[in-house]
């Protein structure tokens, strides 16, 4: 077939499913037109009902080691994220939204506003797998910039995004800088790499009809990592490498890492405190609190102890850094307006790790490029082997330890 016809195809395509995505989220679209995930599947979809896997088990001897977080595994996972690339997942904090899962699986978690004070998650997976992760939630620059950090074409599970209808001028204000779905293509993602569920179809992403009782449909859409990775590789040509044979990390750099301080080394640095927006520190407002023992905090989310859903277990992680960044109204039209934060360049960062505070600076010179951490010597910080939780606050926000 003609490269112009399939190119022109290709773009129908992604035209339909941005239109379909911002008119979803505009409140345009019935339910019944999106997929299949709307009709009936409240009993077929559980969580031993074939279509994901069971949670992984690890009880080998951990000599290798994960080049996204640094964690020491097993040589059998090894194996396995050898094969993939890595998947950064938008995953919700709304209160109709918790308890979620799959976050205790990520290697790296990003937070930050999405709009209206409601902070949302960037997962990134890759050497750990989960069997049900969500609600998956709608695309963000900045998330996305973040998620640039991870080589060549990292897959993006996403439901939509900020976008605009440059027919009607809809959300279009201010040049669209809030225009997450313009951006995917772009960057040459849209039918690639990037996996918006309204172009990726049942059963990769499903709905949760057991929480339909309590909340909004909205926040029903659930993934299984194995499954958006099986579909990248049938159905995008997406491994390790893509389909010129060139691998992932071609581009990749990691952070340096450094094993845990012996426990007679280890700070008394006993909780840390932040909120996001004022008037929503109640529903959104984060602590960390440290345990020495196991060299790791535990997250406290809107005054509650954060659980993942699949576990039961209260989220934690060897680092948490908190980015202080310039944020700005996109003024666009959507309600509670959407936000826009300057992650390039450079600002003032807290690391926490270690049971101790550094006072410390971020930069970042383009999308493709690592944030980096810095103490006040300018040395490079070392990320403790383990999960990293990257917190992105605006600048001025007070953080407490």
């Amino acid at each position: 077939m003609n490269k112009k016809v399939v190119f022109f195809i290709l773009l129908v395509i992604f035209s339909l499913s941005t239109y379909t995505s911002f008119s979803y989220f505009s409140g345009g679209v019935k339910e019944g037109f999106l997929s299949p995930l709307f009709v009936g599947q409240a009993k077929k979809i559980t969580n031993n009902g074939g279509i994901i896997d069971t949670l992984e088990t690890d009880n080998e001897p951990k000599t290798e080691e994960c080049p996204i977080n640094g964690e020491m595994l097993s040589k059998t996972l090894k194996d396995k994220w050898e094969k993939r690339r890595p998947l950064g997942v938008m995953i919700e904090n709304h209160l109709e939204a918790r308890l979620q899962s799959g976050l205790s699986s990520a290697d790296v978690v990003y937070e930050a506003v999405a709009e209206g004070g409601i902070t949302r998650f960037l997962a990134i997976f890759y050497c750990h797998d989960a069997s049900y992760v969500g609600p998956v939630r709608s695309a963000r620059i900045y998330f996305m910039k973040f998620l640039e950090e991870y080589g060549l074409y990292p897959l993006y599970a996403h439901v939509g995004g900020a976008n605009c209808d440059r027919e009607t001028g809809s959300g279009c204000a201010n040049g669209a800088k809030a225009d997450a779905l313009g951006m995917i293509s772009k960057l040459g993602w849209a039918l690639y790499n990037d996996l918006n569920q309204f172009a990726v179809p049942f059963p990769y992403y499903w709905r949760d009809y057991e929480r339909l009782k309590d909340v909004a449909t909205e926040h029903t859409v659930y993934i299984s990592t194995s499954k958006i990775w099986d579909y990248a590789k049938t159905k995008r040509a997406l491994t390790n490498v893509d389909e010129e044979s060139v691998s992932w990390d071609k581009t990749y750099t990691k952070w340096e890492f450094k094993n845990d301080e012996p426990l007679e080394k280890r700070g008394a640095v006993a909780k840390i405190s932040f909120s996001f927006w004022s008037n929503f520190e109640n529903d959104y407002a984060v602590n960390w609190v440290y345990d020495k023992a196991s060299n790791s905090y535990k997250r406290i989310n809107g005054g509650k102890a954060h659980l993942d859903k699949n576990t039961n277990k209260q989220l934690t992680a060897k680092n948490v850094a908190v980015v202080l960044a310039d944020e700005a109204l996109a003024n666009d039209d959507y309600p509670g307006g959407h936000i826009l934060y300057d992650i390039l360049g450079t600002g003032d960062a807290y690391v926490f790790q270690d049971g101790k505070a550094i006072k410390a600076t971020w930069k970042k010179a383009d999308d493709e490029t690592k944030m980096r951490f810095y103490d006040e010597t300018g040395n490079e910080i070392s990320m403790v082997r383990g999960k990293i939780f990257i917190e992105l606050l605006p600048t001025g926000n007070k953080v407490t330890y």
